[in-house]
């Protein structure tokens, strides 16, 4: 391919391993240039980087920087895997609404965790791109940062640069309705609509099979089960009993959201106010937040060890693996040969969603050929669907409007937007203890 690939944000270890790792299994040559304002972590990145293309004897040249704009001349491609302020940062946006009594498993694309993080993400992503624009017109560009909505209608809405959303979650989703159904995930097609980590599968075939009667089948018989507490889990990303609400809400409303419980309650504060999920509390020992942030610790301090050490590489670092970086490589071939693959995809709204908000984003079906990522025509959302999704593309608007203005009073109306808090008054305080505690990574004038 001969690609020039920037990759924004190189010190999330993991996404840049995944990265390599899909590089070497297509075998062509490319330049990587890694990017990262810690120096530690592009250390860490580039070290492992260079360890598995020597592994793997794969044409690959490597380099890193921390200056984005020094790396993006000439580049033929640009993802983002950003987190400003880290896990430090991240911990915080969970654990202060938990002072409230505001629980979140994952905190970081809607509820307040999803609020403050976007007020972190939005000015930074809109800055790079930005420099894409100055530096990289012509560069297929991706980003995989959450919240995914809020910072690609930010870029769309303030730049007009062409960002692509991309994220794993519709992939895996549709992994598990294959095991459900008994059926190789090859054989499931579907279409799935919405916005991202809310995103309805409306129809799905295997093969030319119907399978939605199946899956409705399904979900009545979990839904006339009568509620039993949930056995523990050990991992942090997995329901401890299959995702019981995302099976409610496929019997209640006809289509199955991805990806998942641990993702899709965090849009129903109504029902999980204080956190209670069959009889554990979301975060805790349901979806455990703190697990979360160990486990991403640990991955990096070992990813930290195989790079720096002089012992091999561990051969499970070359073998595929599922995660944020899955489909990239996939797609930026797809557009160099024409192949017409279809991706989901977050992508401005200009119709091809006809239930939903012109110019939002959504997630939804789209093809890779020639002529970049674009989004294809789907049918319109039942109209509780489309209610669903209404209120949080609104706020998706006033969240991407305080970060732009650096509005206070804008972060309080997203607040209440988003339903978790209690009270206009608790929206205030709630905002105010976010502000203070991301101040570093936020620079507002307060």
């Amino acid at each position: 391919m001969n690609e020039r690939i920037v990759l924004v944000g190189a010190g999330s270890a993991v996404f840049t391993a995944g990265l390599i790792a899909d590089l070497i299994r297509l075998g062509e040559s490319a330049e990587v240039i890694l990017v990262d304002p810690n120096p530690d972590a592009l250390r860490v990145a580039l070290r492992l980087a260079q360890k598995m293309t020597d592994a793997a004897g794969a044409p690959l040249h490597l380099c890193a920087t921390p200056d984005r704009r020094a790396a993006l001349p000439g580049a033929t491609a640009v993802i983002c895997t950003v987190g400003v302020g880290g896990r430090r940062a991240w911990e915080q946006d969970v654990f202060i609404p938990r002072r409230y009594g505001i629980y979140a498993p994952v905190g970081d694309t809607v509820g307040p965790g999803g609020s403050s993080r976007a007020l972190r993400m939005i000015p930074a992503m809109v800055a790079i791109a930005r420099d894409v624009l100055d530096l990289a017109p012509n560069a297929l560009f991706f980003n995989y940062s959450n919240p995914m909505a809020p910072i690609c209608r930010a870029i769309h809405k303030a730049t007009g640069a062409p960002v692509v959303g991309l994220c794993h979650g519709v992939m895996e989703t549709a992994r598990y309705l294959a095991r459900v159904l008994n059926a190789p995930a090859e054989q499931l097609r579907y279409i799935a609509t919405g916005i991202n980590h809310l995103t309805w599968f409306t129809q799905v075939w295997v093969g030319e099979e119907d399978a939605m009667p199946r899956l409705r089948a399904i979900a009545a018989e979990r839904a006339a089960r009568p509620p039993e507490p949930l056995p523990s889990s050990d991992s942090p990303y997995e329901s401890p009993e299959d995702h019981p609400f995302s099976w409610r809400l496929m019997h209640w409303f006809g289509a199955f959201p991805a990806p998942l419980d641990r993702h899709v309650t965090e849009f129903f504060p109504q029902f999980f106010r204080d956190g209670a999920y069959w009889h554990k509390h979301l975060g805790v020992d349901a979806f455990s937040f703190e697990g979360t942030i160990a486990d991403g610790d640990r991955a990096f301090a070992e990813m930290r060890v195989v790079a720096l050490e002089d012992a091999p590489l561990p051969p499970t670092y070359l073998a595929r693996f599922s995660g944020e970086h899955e489909q990239v490589m996939d797609i930026i071939r797809a557009v160099r040969t024409n192949a017409g693959m279809v991706v989901s995809a977050n992508l401005p709204n200009s119709g091809q969603a006809p239930s939903l908000p012109k110019d939002a984003i959504v997630e939804g079906p789209a093809l890779a050929d020639a002529f970049g990522v674009r989004a294809l025509q789907q049918p319109p959302l039942p109209p509780a669907l489309a209610g669903v999704l209404a209120t949080r593309y609104q706020w998706v608007e006033t969240i991407v409007d305080a970060a732009l203005e650096q509005s206070r009073e804008k972060f309080v109306q997203a607040l209440v937007l988003d339903g978790y808090v209690h009270s206009i008054d608790q929206a205030v305080a709630l905002a105010d203890d976010l502000l203070a505690a991301q101040a570093p990574y936020l620079g507002w004038r307060i």
